[in-house]
């Protein structure tokens, strides 16, 4: 999108005249923080809430690891500007240059960040490159809305590389790449043979309420039992923090089997989106942050297919 329909976009004046930048756009700083997880491992760990103009949409969990070779970054951030800053952390922690970039799949908390890194260096599965070719303007676009200057001067980049090998060596870090779907058509794991840890992007959860735009709820299911069968020491979800026990990956498939249990019981009922919207939270998931909200928007993701699914065609009568 040119820079017209993004000032558009954020309510800025029409007329070319006026500055790109605002006076106040300095004051829009990401302050990210490296922890270390494991040997030559760090995370920097994002805020359990929904993209807002007080958060910068830093809600997301992004990794990277320093090798002898370079730096392995997994996902990228929301922004333009929220990548700056993460490319100058693993500078100032890791002192080495990025060799590999890793987008996990297509949503844009993951992937918005790309453009300060050599394309050559950024891979990705070929359904979420297709996928960021066909919606990623409109997550961009739909970023700007939200997020307003924090989003000032993002473009979309596209992956350069197409995974379609299954393991990457960088220095003493082998990497496994394991390509699953359910959160959406095509997510990448990630499992460091050297450390033991296990980069789940989006497939994992934790005290966060799983997002599902583009889910597919029983292929899902089937990747959480690959990632609980694949050999690991720490769990790193998508969004939550860092995970030892695997609790992760029981919170995230037993939350979905509740959800789809009560939307299923819901359809069979008879009720409509907004009574289904209104189901009561069990005490295990009360804790869990953005859960009504995240039901919410999952009823409008999920019911219109399941009342496809599971309530009879009404056709026209014979005569």
């Amino acid at each position: 999108m040119d820079k017209i329909r993004r000032h558009l976009l954020l309510g800025a004046a029409s007329s070319l005249a006026m500055p790109i930048l605002p006076a106040y756009a300095e004051t829009f700083q990401y302050d990210l923080k490296a922890v270390r997880i494991a040997q030559n491992s760090y995370v920097v760990i994002g805020k359990r809430e929904f993209f807002t103009k007080e958060n910068g949409g830093d809600i997301v969990n992004i990794a990277f690891i320093s090798t002898s070779e370079g730096v392995v970054v997994i996902d990228t951030g929301p922004s333009q500007r929220y990548g700056v800053a993460l490319k100058k952390l693993i500078k100032q922690t890791t002192g080495k240059e990025v060799v590999r970039v890793y987008n996990t799949h297509f949503h844009p908390d993951h992937c918005l960040g790309n453009q300060v890194f050599k394309t050559q260096d950024i891979a990705a599965l070929p359904k979420t490159i297709s996928g960021l070719k066909v919606s990623g303007d409109g997550f961009s676009d739909n970023l700007y809305r939200l997020l307003g200057d924090w989003m000032l001067g993002t473009e979309l980049t596209i992956p350069g590389i197409p995974i379609t090998f299954s393991s990457e060596k960088f220095g003493e870090h082998r990497f496994e790449l394991l390509p699953m779907q359910g959160h959406t058509d095509a997510d990448l794991a990630i499992l460091d043979h050297t450390t033991g840890v296990l980069y789940a992007g989006d497939l994992c959860f934790l005290d966060r309420a799983a997002t599902t735009p583009h889910a597919d709820l029983q292929k899902w299911y089937e990747a959480l039992k690959s990632l609980r069968k694949t050999p690991h020491k720490v769990i790193f979800p998508g969004h939550g923090p860092v995970d030892s026990t695997d609790r992760s990956i029981d919170q995230t498939d037993q939350y979905l089997r509740w959800l789809e249990g009560q939307l299923v019981a819901s359809v069979k009922n008879g009720k409509d989106m907004i009574e289904a919207s209104q189901m009561s939270v069990p005490p295990e998931f009360k804790s869990i942050d953005v859960i009504k909200d995240e039901i919410e928007r999952s009823v409008a993701h999920l019911y219109p297919g399941l009342e496809e699914k599971l309530l009879p065609f009404v056709g026209q009568g014979d005569g």
